[in-house]
């Protein structure tokens, strides 16, 4: 498939602007849902972010976003400020495809609460494509009732999975943002969408409860209030339990998890603008 890029720490506080990050708004699940199955995003919340992605001032920034190549305004360029202003006009984002609820391993999964779905969606994301091919993810949760844009990271993982789940047969795609893992959940499995996953679950992966018991060993002394979360620990996952420790799996409304401390990038407030640049690391084929 298409090159799909290894994820860096996934920051939705933009410290500068003292955002309050929330889940993205869910309707109900509906009735005689699958075991597992998260609750959907509505199609009218989905409407609602994909209209602030598209409002003017974000746009400008996108267009930044591809003249800078994704480095953040903290680090200089090797070209100057009317150099970059003509690239960003020069670029020209457009969205394309569907603005997508982001889902990632839920916290009460981990734990075993009864009736706990396997992810819960944390934002929405939506694909921008500059007019060079550049292309990247602009997130937006719900905050007060409204929804803003809070990050636009380089590539599009996020839609291009929930893409290829759609695309494969159907079913939810998330993230166990620890190993940088993407699934999908089909027919009460758990199945592998990237490398990580594959390594994982393997190739045909596994059912819901054998993937709880599996994330539960993982993580289940990691959950918060867990003496592991008291003690701030934090860094990235190992399946060994070899290296870096691993972060805590935090519920809805909180930080995302962080994933390989190797992979790591903060995320850089833009003032006045709502949205932090990331850049992710390394890329990947699968």
């Amino acid at each position: 498939m298409t090159s799909i890029r290894n994820a860096a720490v996934a920051v939705l506080l933009a410290a500068g602007l003292g955002l309050a990050v929330t889940p993205a708004a869910q309707a109900d699940t509906p009735a005689g849902a699958a075991a597992g199955t998260p609750a959907p995003v509505g199609a009218a919340d989905l409407a609602q972010a994909r209209g602030a992605v598209q409002d003017q001032a974000v746009l400008d920034r996108l267009g930044h976003f591809f003249a800078r190549k994704g480095v953040p305004p903290t680090q200089q360029l090797t070209i100057g400020a009317a150099e970059e202003a003509r690239a960003a006009s020069a670029a020209a984002p457009r969205l394309a495809g569907d603005t997508v609820p982001v889902y990632t391993l839920d916290a009460d999964f981990v734990a075993g609460s009864p009736g706990a779905p396997v992810a819960k969606a944390e934002y929405t994301a939506s694909k921008a494509v500059s007019a060079d091919g550049q292309v990247a993810s602009v997130w937006t949760v719900k905050q007060g009732g409204d929804w803003r844009v809070v990050n636009i990271a380089s590539g599009g993982d996020e839609t291009d999975y929930a893409a290829v789940a759609a695309g494969s047969g159907g079913g939810t795609a998330f993230r166990e943002p620890q190993l940088n893992a993407w699934y999908v959940l089909r027919a009460g499995r758990v199945l592998p969408l990237d490398d990580e996953a594959r390594r994982s679950v393997g190739e045909a992966g596994i059912t819901l409860a054998a993937y709880q018991r599996l994330v539960h060993q993982r993580y289940g002394d990691k959950l918060p209030g867990s003496a592991y979360d008291r003690a701030g620990k934090g860094g990235g996952y190992q399946p060994d339990a070899t290296g870096p420790e691993t972060a805590a799996v935090r519920g809805g409304g909180g930080a995302l998890p962080a994933v390989t401390a190797g992979a790591a990038l903060g995320a850089t407030a833009l003032v006045g603008a709502g949205v932090a640049l990331r850049r992710r690391a390394g890329a990947r084929r699968g």
